[in-house]
């Protein structure tokens, strides 16, 4: 009889690394109102160099600004026109002098061979968008 080859070790990605969040009711989950916004206007924080302060439609009269932790993976005039999805119930926030009303939803994946920096070239974060045109202010479920 002959043994079996050893498998290879097992891969995981960041996300398997990741300590697991405890779970939430369904109750829980509904409170968030996530909604598709559309970036009207991109710039540098003036006092943060990690952050966007980006202008978004999100369906409403005057719009909202978010201040995003995405400013060494995005270019700001690249960001302008894209449709985003956002946490528009999240409670308002200063932040660095500017005021932040939500979040901007994006991935963030460590690459091979990084071990938890915030260096960009060691991760890519990727803003979360949609796949095609719709109504700024259009709920996410």
């Amino acid at each position: 009889m002959t043994e079996a080859a050893p498998s290879p070790p097992a891969t995981t990605t960041s996300a398997e690394k990741a300590a697991p969040k405890p779970q939430i009711t369904f109750d829980d989950f509904v409170k968030l109102d996530l909604r598709v916004a559309t970036v009207k206007a991109a710039e540098p924080h003036p006092n943060a160099d990690r952050l966007l302060k980006v202008q978004l439609d999100d369906g409403t009269p005057n719009g909202r600004q978010v201040c995003a932790g995405i400013r060494q993976w995005y270019d700001p005039a690249a960001m302008v026109g894209k449709q985003v999805i956002i946490v528009a119930n999240l409670e308002p926030r200063k932040i660095r002098g500017e005021i932040s009303q939500g979040m901007i939803l994006a991935a963030s994946d460590l690459k091979p061979g990084t071990a938890g920096t915030d260096d960009p070239s060691g991760r890519d974060v990727i803003v979360l968008t949609v796949d095609k045109p719709v109504k700024a202010g259009s709920a996410v479920s």
